[in-house]
This record gives C-alpha cells, structure tokens and sequence, in this order.
C-alpha cells in the first residue's frame, strides 16, 4: 500500500546509516519527504535508493561545514519548497581516554561536530522556513549528556551541551517551533560497536528491558516528538534508553 504524502518535509542529518537512518526511515514511512546529509556520498546514494528516491534527496558533506550547511538547506528548500523538521543527528567521538590526557584540538573537533553544526542547521532552518511558518527541531544527545561517561568525557560534554542548546532553542524560537532533544543509550550501530561488541550479552544485562538499543527506537522517537501529538511539548529531552537509569536506584 502506497504510504499517503503527509505534505511536510524533513532534514535528517549524519543519516546514511545509524540512528540517523533510522530517524529517516521512520519519517519516509508517515509520508514525509526527507533530505539526508552524509559524509560519504556512496554511502548517502546507497541510503537514498532505500528509503525510496522518489522522497529522498541527498547532499554529502561534513555537518560541521558551513558551507555544507548551506547548500543542505538549500537543496532541501529546492526540492520540497520547506522544511518543517530538523533533526540534528550528526555526531563524532574521535577520542577514547581520560580527561586528564584530552588532546584539545580533538575536544574541538568534537565540539564543532556535535555542537556548533547543530546550531548551524538550526539557525538556517529557521530562516529559510520554520522562522515563519513554524514547526520542529530535534537534536540528538545521549545519556553519556546527562552523567559521568568514563573515557568517552568528550562526547559526553559536548551531548550534555546539546541538552541546553535545546533549552535555549526552545525558548526562543518558541511559539513557532518546537525544540527537543532525544538521549539514547547504547543502540547496536556501527558508531558504538566498540562498546558492545563481543560482549553483547553483558552490555544488554544492565538494561531493565534486556536489550541494546535499535536505530528504530530512536526513529519512533523523533517521529512522535515531530507529530501533532507532541504539540505542547518543547524542551524536554527524552531518555530512549531501555530502563538503564532504574538500576541506579537504591536496593
């Protein structure tokens, strides 16, 4: 069965794989049009023809250059004629180690791509479109934003950051758009492969629910935090990560 136009459009980006795949897949599937940003163009194309060409566009590029940040926006306008939804899915974690040995221009590089891009996007969505006529913003952070995370510090700093540039977001682009913010656990992606591989078992054991993530846990997610059954909810970051935080408690 054909899936019904839903007359919006989306721009997913770090999406040719991953979570962010998973975001786009949920998107496509309601009927929403989408762009994807990527790094790899072979890999975007391959995504594309998945998802379906005949809604999905396309641009390569590095989330945290501004050109590309341009273009991506305006290909996407190009294409669709708006974009209602932004999902800052785009995201980078170079660096394994502790604090007191982070080399400083990799913090930065972390900060530029998981950070400052998405800010980026933001402020060009909200020009080209979503500053009049209104709609949705999504950033993804991770549980790693909202406590300690041993020997990822920087990624965790940089999500913990994402989590309050959706408070400020929020509150200023408010009423027009609505600004949230997604915080995953681990999800079985190639991203974090280095933490549950080999090991799957033990890492789903210290879920509550007893498993790992899924990318089409986290696109549930963005699908419902940029539907009509969100409208009165913005600032608010959504913890999709199993019941991890329920073992903290006493006993």
């Amino acid at each position: 069965m054909a899936v019904q136009d839903s007359g919006k459009a989306a721009l997913v980006t770090g999406a040719s794989r991953g979570i962010g795949y998973g975001i786009a897949e949920a998107l496509v599937a309601r009927g929403d049009r989408v762009c994807i940003t990527g790094r790899n163009e072979d890999a975007l194309k391959e995504a594309v023809e998945r998802l379906g060409a005949d809604r999905v566009i396309g641009v390569a590029g590095k989330a945290h250059d501004e050109a590309h940040q341009v273009v991506a926006v305006e290909r996407a306008m190009e294409a669709f004629g708006r974009v209602d939804f932004l999902i800052n899915n785009a995201g980078t974690n170079p660096v394994f180690g502790p604090m007191a040995d982070l080399d400083l221009n990799v913090a930065r590089k972390v900060f530029e791509t998981n950070v400052i891009s998405a800010l980026g996007f933001a402020q060009l969505t909200w020009k080209a479109w979503q500053g009049e006529h209104g709609g949705a913003i999504v950033n993804i952070a991770s549980i790693a934003g909202v406590a300690p995370s041993p020997f990822i510090g920087a990624y965790g700093i940089s999500k913990a950051a994402m989590v309050n540039l959706t408070l400020q977001l929020a509150h200023e682009f408010a009423p027009k758009v609505r600004v949230n913010a997604i915080a995953p656990a681990v999800v079985k992606t190639k991203f974090a492969q280095a933490l549950y591989e080999g090991r799957e078992e033990e890492a789903a054991a210290a879920y509550p629910l007893g498993r790992l993530g899924v990318p089409s846990d986290i696109g549930g997610a963005a699908a419902f935090l940029t539907s009509a059954q969100s409208d009165w909810i913005t600032g608010q970051t959504l913890q999709v990560d199993g019941g991890m935080f329920l073992n903290a408690g006493v006993g």
